[in-house]
């Protein structure tokens, strides 16, 4: 009998999924899409089978995550890749919070789910959609090995010293109160590729990694291991994003509150919704952006030079954590495709060894390169992160007992 070595990702957000099939012979991609608009009459379906064959879409109505799993399972077949085939070994879940208990991939069971259950009020926009998307694959395929990679468990390396708040002890454990860190599958993902481009073993380097998207967060890598993340209690803590303010000082909240009479939940759809980059300057796609800033806008250039401030300040904090560093590694949507970003960014950092070769920055490519000049002393690497195919290795690790449940 043939060994299974398919493994269907899903990552599952509260009104959509994202899907990805893929066969760890060789890593390769066999179909991925979305579905959107659950719940509402406007609901859609993009499918892609990646060997061979034509995109495809449907429009209509899809009630819940059931029957958008069903969708889903409908478009695989008809390319003959159906959720009931023997060849799939195992389906892979993005979570998003796992606290401190869940360091490795994890096969779920029913104590996985209350686990994930009880840290909803740290995610209480993340887990409860993923717990969704777990518990109707698992009604779909309850034969077959669901295992939960979580975006938390790369950072649970970091030392107290870096995890903790300082605030009174009994509280914040009380509460569970401390720095999390999340994208932990892409920065686990990007600093072992950087590692592999610049010819060494992931234990051999130190990595500040930078996954710049519309949401946003840097890690200092040292040996494999993460030992500090700019995310936080809730992925609000950091980096300049989209929507979201990153670092803040507390006391605006309070401020906001006692004279501008703004309730809890005003104040957090303002720092979470309406700050970041969308708030300074009314746009969160670099793109546009950088088009008005070419034509004059000036607003646009001050959210640009506060957006790369906060990156610079983040670099510089992480090489005096780190000590050596061996690479800069962007990724994620602004990271891989905005050469502005990663210009302004690294431009002054040169007694640290940190320079970027313009000709090289201004290619656009889905390989990872690097884009320093061969004097650097730090490589400034470009590394397109994978994080389904981050699941799906994780995922197909455990099931084939690779890895410790």
């Amino acid at each position: 009998m043939t060994t299974p070595t398919r493994v269907l990702v899903l990552n599952s957000g509260s009104s959509s999924v994202k899907y990805q099939l893929l066969d760890m012979k060789g890593d390769r991609r066999l179909a991925q899409g979305l579905v959107e608009r659950i719940g509402e009459e406007t609901s859609r379906i993009v499918h892609t089978p990646l060997q061979g064959g034509e995109r495809r879409e449907r429009n209509g109505p899809i009630a819940d995550h059931a029957a958008a799993l069903k969708a889903v399972a409908e478009e695989l077949a008809a390319d003959g890749l159906g959720l009931d085939s023997s060849e799939l070994a195992a389906i892979g879940h993005r979570v998003v919070h796992g606290g401190l208990r869940f360091t490795e991939p994890t096969v779920i069971d029913e104590e996985v789910l209350a686990e994930i259950e009880r840290l909803v009020p740290v995610a209480p926009l993340h887990n409860p959609a993923n717990l969704v998307g777990i518990r109707t694959a698992m009604a779909l395929r309850p034969d077959l090995p669901q295992v939960a990679v979580f975006d938390t468990a790369f950072h649970t390396t970091m030392p107290e010293s870096a995890a903790r708040y300082a605030i009174d002890v009994e509280t914040a454990d009380a509460h569970r109160i401390r720095r999390y860190g999340f994208h932990g599958t892409s920065h686990a993902y990007v600093s072992r590729e950087t590692a592999r481009l610049l010819g060494k073993e992931p234990e051999e380097v130190n990595v500040i990694v930078l996954h710049l998207g519309n949401g946003a967060s840097a890690s200092a890598v040292r040996g494999g291991r993460c030992v500090d993340t700019s995310m936080g209690l809730t992925p609000l803590e950091g980096l300049v994003m989209g929507t979201r303010s990153g670092d803040i000082d507390p006391a605006v909240t309070f401020h906001l509150k006692r004279v501008a009479g703004m309730s809890t939940d005003e104040i957090d759809v303002l720092l979470n919704k309406k700050s970041g980059l969308v708030g300074l300057c009314g746009d969160n796609d670099m793109r546009e952006i950088r088009r008005r800033i070419d034509e004059g806008d000036e607003r646009a250039a001050l959210a640009f030079d506060i957006y790369v401030h906060r990156l610079k300040k983040y670099i510089g904090a992480y090489y005096a954590v780190l000590g050596r560093v061996d690479a800069v590694a962007f990724t994620a949507g602004v990271g891989e495709n905005a050469a502005p970003v990663r210009e302004a960014a690294i431009t002054g950092l040169e007694e640290l060894g940190l320079a970027v070769d313009s000709d090289l920055n201004s290619v656009r490519s889905d390989e990872a390169r690097i884009i320093s000049p061969v004097y650097a002393r730090v490589a400034v690497a470009v590394v397109p992160t994978d994080e389904e195919l981050e699941i799906a290795r994780q995922s197909y690790a455990l099931v084939r007992g690779e890895v410790n449940a």
